[in-house]
């Protein structure tokens, strides 16, 4: 094929490249309430089979003044109040979120012709919050964490960051490796150690839907499409979980009001 985005080069031609979806069907008769329940399952079956980084998903953000912008996170608890991820609140996700605090989610589990979307708005998680999971972090990521201050920041080179991680390290010393450090005793022995505390413009935030849809590929792309959509008036209420499974490695968090299923939509989409 040739024309305007034709390259001279043995690359695949993404037009040539076509698959055909063999995914269950996804019947409404056999939907939960709550959507929820249905997330938990799914994210079950791509753990169970194998797929890299199940948790992984798109984070899609706009500024103030509607410039949109993309980049995959990890997931680290999903439940009632919504789904949780962190990162460095001066990042550009950090201020988009700051001036625009909506945001969208994709899972892309594309091994198993499956797509999971989500839309609401987003609030930033109390401090505490991000601090427990701070301490959980691999010593590594936490030292990483304070290297990258600047976030999405330009610099001059990898030699700025590597230099800086070598100056955190010897400020923080790991307990594992260095017995000057002394060693880690009470609850952060567990978590990892708290000598390395939580930077001032590291946090989380969460996700609170007032829509999540499930894609399921299907054969001569009539795909199955379920959006499950918040009532009107109901989009800052939390989520209810039924029969959930705990994510591996994340949480499922169990504080919700009985009752609340019954309050999202189940609605058909056209593929």
């Amino acid at each position: 094929m040739r024309g305007s985005d034709a390259v001279d080069s043995p690359t695949p031609d993404p037009a040539r490249l076509r698959r055909s979806y063999e995914g269950a069907e996804l019947a409404e008769s056999a939907l939960p309430a709550d959507p929820l329940a249905l997330f938990a399952a799914w994210f079950a079956d791509v753990h169970a089979f194998g797929l890299v980084e199940p948790n992984a998903m798109v984070l899609a953000t706009a500024s103030a003044d509607g410039m949109p912008s993309a980049r995959t996170v990890l997931l680290k608890g999903y439940g009632p109040q919504g789904f949780r991820f962190f990162t460095n609140l001066r990042s550009d996700k950090g201020r988009d979120l700051a001036e625009n605090p909506r945001a969208a989610l994709v899972f892309p589990w594309h091994p198993m012709y499956r797509q999971v979307r989500v839309a609401g708005h987003v609030l930033e998680l109390p401090r505490e919050e991000s601090e427990s999971y701070f301490r959980t972090r691999p010593y590594g990521s936490r030292i990483g964490a304070w290297a990258s201050e600047h976030q999405s920041g330009v610099i001059p080179g990898r030699g700025v960051l590597e230099r800086r991680y070598a100056e955190l390290a010897e400020r923080w010393p790991d307990p594992a490796t260095d017995p000057s450090a002394g060693p880690v005793a009470g609850p952060a022995a567990d978590e990892g150690d708290a000598a390395v505390p939580l930077p001032d413009f590291w946090g989380g935030y969460r996700v609170v839907p007032s829509s999540i849809e499930f894609w399921q590929g299907r054969r001569d792309r009539l795909h199955d499409r379920i959006r499950y959509r918040r009532a009107p008036g109901l989009e800052g209420e939390a989520l209810t979980p039924e029969g959930e499974a705990p994510p591996p490695g994340g949480d499922v968090e169990r504080d919700a009001a009985p009752g609340a299923a019954a309050e999202w939509r189940v609605e058909r989409l056209s593929p």
